[in-house]
């Protein structure tokens, strides 16, 4: 389901936005469009902060590991049985 996004801008910016649009054989709406899509995925999906909390707390743990390779051949005989 699509919903309406209205902005207002003033006269100047609408007319170097259409003649953007224009540049780029787009409507203006699809141009706003691209754009918004475009800072979307530049915008993280999680906050700094959330991330580096779980970072943190998962550093306070000890667990035991080993060879990466080790681990894979060990697991791949476990598949065997």
């Amino acid at each position: 389901m699509s919903k309406r996004l209205q902005v207002l801008v003033p006269d100047a910016e609408m007319d170097e936005i259409r003649r953007i649009a224009s540049r780029h054989e787009l409507t203006v709406g699809e141009w706003v469009r691209q754009v918004l899509r475009t800072a979307r995925r530049q915008e993280p999906a999680v906050e700094a902060s959330r991330k580096l909390k779980a970072i943190r707390e998962a550093a306070q743990y000890c667990f035991p590991t080993a060879d990466i390779r080790d681990m894979i051949a060990e697991i791949e005989r476990g598949y065997e049985r």
